[in-house]
């Protein structure tokens, strides 16, 4: 039984990466290009996987909020996303 629970964490581990990896298409990914990130979660059982997650991800952006009393037609981000 644990074995079976280890078989089914690894590859839950890697689903997760995987669809994780597709995702960052927007985003700079660290380290590697994204396509070779992908190949490496998949064809590396564990060590791809978690390579991903602590060397590959990438960094959190932080977005910044319009100024107070500015109109959504001022922020440049908003009027880029409309077309």
């Amino acid at each position: 039984m644990p074995r079976v629970l280890l078989i089914i964490a690894v590859v839950m581990l890697t689903v997760y990466c995987v669809v994780e990896v597709a995702q960052s298409r927007g985003y700079r990914v660290r380290s590697m290009p994204r396509w070779l990130w992908a190949f490496a979660v998949i064809c590396v059982p564990v060590v791809g996987p978690v390579a991903w997650l602590f060397l590959g991800r990438p960094h959190k952006q932080t977005r910044q909020l319009p100024r107070p009393g500015s109109a959504p037609d001022d922020d440049e981000d908003f009027l880029r996303g409309l077309r």
